[in-house]
């Protein structure tokens, strides 16, 4: 079992409890104007790497990850694309007892039968997700995306209704995703959420600029500053409110 993958960071220590065995598939559906992996995007491509491959790389590494309590955490790009592949990789890191994580916005959930029935033998692999709420309003979040974000919200409700533990992730663009009526939306939504252990707010940076012009793109937000410590912390207190 092959996987189209784009890169992969053998010491991750912000995608995951303690440290992480990082692989960033290749492929997304969404296409947020303040991404960092732009080249993630187009699907089919990237470097094909077999399960066996991964592991063997993946347990040179395992006496610092299992040291510090981490794991393996497959991140994109959208991982959820490529789930055949993931459940695969899972299973193999199950039998060497290593913390399984996917970091996803949600962005390919699907009610079809086939995507359900994958998803729910992936998910009896998987120990955390990491799941990006991009904006609550569905007008901003097509307008931010691309995308309207009525599946990812159901697919938030998905893992919460099947106890899946989960960290909730916030990207804060000022200007777009930091208006305060906004965050109580969001923060209410988070309330309704019974499996949610952890809220992060993450303050938006400009550190993919580069890979936008590389692949000679204008970046939409290049004018947008990063918010001030203040603003991210106050987001994060109001984010934070109604966790159960």
């Amino acid at each position: 079992m092959n996987g189209n993958i784009h890169s992969i960071e053998t010491f991750g220590t912000v995608d995951g409890p303690g440290i992480r065995y990082v692989i960033f598939t290749q492929g997304c559906l969404l296409r947020c104007q303040f991404c960092h992996n732009a080249d993630t995007w187009e699907i089919g491509i990237g470097k094909q790497m077999s399960v066996s491959e991964i592991i063997d790389d993946l347990k040179s590494y395992l006496p610092f990850i299992e040291a510090s309590g981490g794991g393996i955490t497959v991140s994109g790009g959208e991982p959820l694309l490529q789930i055949p592949f993931l459940i695969e990789l899972f299973k193999e890191c199950k039998k060497l007892g290593i913390h399984t994580t996917i970091d996803s916005s949600g962005g390919c959930y699907s009610h079809a039968e086939q995507f359900q029935t994958n998803l729910q033998e992936l998910l009896q692999y998987t120990d955390l997700i990491l799941l990006d709420l991009k904006h609550i309003d569905r007008k901003k979040h097509k307008k931010l995306t691309g995308m309207a974000n009525d599946h990812i919200l159901e697919f938030a409700k998905y893992l919460s209704a099947h106890d899946i533990p989960v960290w909730i992730r916030h990207v804060l663009v000022p200007t777009i995703t930091d208006d305060i009526d906004d965050l109580k939306r969001l923060s209410e939504f988070i309330g309704t959420l019974k499996n949610v252990q952890k809220v992060d707010v993450l303050p938006y940076h400009q550190l993919g600029v580069y890979k936008w012009e590389a692949l000679g793109m204008e970046y939409p937000l290049k004018d947008i500053k990063p918010p001030s410590e203040e603003s991210t912390a106050f987001a994060q207190k109001i984010l934070n409110e109604k966790l159960l």
